[in-house]
């Protein structure tokens, strides 16, 4: 897998070459201590960020975005073959999920694949049963999933394929939060410690709905 150095670099270059002239940042804070190594992504400006997308559940049920309109999706983009990352951000979601308890109970949590060909619907639902229940997996064709990655400025690459067929992706790691009308909230690394990423849920959603009853939403 590619550092995180590496991973924010090229989803920095990647944003500003799509969104055609519209202010996209990436910030990307680095804590000196490791116990509160939480590194958030900023978004400011007008980054369209998400969009409509078709595609198919672990249940064998075609969704797309508007199945989820009404609750707050909780993204994550990986693939079932993935080594390190993706546990770590799927344990992570889950533990944030059950540390919110009853807060978590709008919040839709998403494992969508970014390796379609491996990753059907029954292979992502037996895969997620390490981890917490409401989350649920997305496959689809090729180019259904090669969009969503594009609308989420996702960035995935194959890795030569070893000669038993086998291979690796290298992909970008972050979870996204979207509010309840399927618009860009926030952004955070897949690997910020659970209890952190429970407190920036809750305060990421509290802020969201503050802002929106002032109509001073940003974005």
């Amino acid at each position: 897998m590619m550092t995180r150095g590496v991973r924010f670099f090229l989803i920095l270059g990647i944003g500003l070459l799509i969104l055609d002239g519209a202010v996209f940042a990436l910030v990307m804070n680095r804590l000196p201590d490791s116990n509160r190594a939480v590194h958030n992504v900023v978004s400011s400006g007008s980054a369209a960020i998400g969009g409509p997308f078709t595609l198919i559940s672990t249940g064998g049920k075609a969704v797309t975005d508007q199945t989820y309109r009404g609750k707050w999706m909780l993204i994550y983009f990986g693939y079932t073959f993935c080594p390190d990352a993706c546990p770590t951000a799927l344990t992570n979601m889950s533990i944030a999920l059950q540390t919110l308890r009853e807060e978590a109970d709008p919040i839709r949590p998403l494992f969508i694949t970014i390796d379609p060909k491996r990753d059907t619907a029954a292979a992502l639902g037996e895969y997620l049963k390490s981890f917490d229940p409401r989350i649920e997996g997305l496959t689809g064709t090729e180019a259904q999933t090669a969009a969503i990655a594009k609308a989420y400025r996702v960035f995935a690459e194959p890795q030569k394929a070893e000669g038993d067929g086998s291979y690796l992706v290298d992909h970008s790691s972050y979870v996204y939060l979207m509010d309840p009308d399927g618009k860009f909230v926030d952004v955070l690394e897949g690997e910020t410690p659970p209890a952190q990423m429970a407190e920036w849920l809750r305060k990421s959603i509290r802020e969201r709905l503050t802002c929106k009853e002032q109509n001073t939403c940003a974005i």
